[in-house]
């Protein structure tokens, strides 16, 4: 049976890669609300908690290349790094709507601050 997510998102693959493709923040941010699962009076603090820990997975991933000298191209390195990058997106998601933010309004704010 296919849910209004999917239907959003178009194709699903398989349980494993349930969806294909999010190119969009807000479709992207509903998808991981499904997934966010912690007491509701932690909201704010443990996502903000969860990103500090991954925003140091990332960082920990970027000193051994320094520290081994590692090609930073390496396919593996680059693997590794999107995936933690990706459990900080998550967690930025789950923290935009703790504070009734839409991931899409962050971004734009972001774009014209730069």
């Amino acid at each position: 049976m296919t849910g209004q997510l999917e239907l959003e998102l178009g194709a699903q693959s398989n349980e494993s890669n349930k969806y294909k493709k999010v190119s969009d923040l807000d479709l992207y941010q509903k998808v991981a609300l499904t997934t966010a699962i912690y007491p509701r009076e932690q909201a704010i603090i443990y996502p903000t908690l969860g990103l500090t820990g991954e925003a140091g997975e990332v960082a920990n991933k970027v000193k051994k290349i320094i520290r081994d000298g590692s090609n930073k191209n390496d396919d593996s390195m680059v693997s590794e790094i999107k995936s933690e990058i990706g459990d900080c997106l998550w967690y930025i998601a789950v923290l935009a709507d703790d504070i009734g933010c839409k991931l899409s309004d962050i971004g734009n704010i972001n774009l014209i601050k730069l």
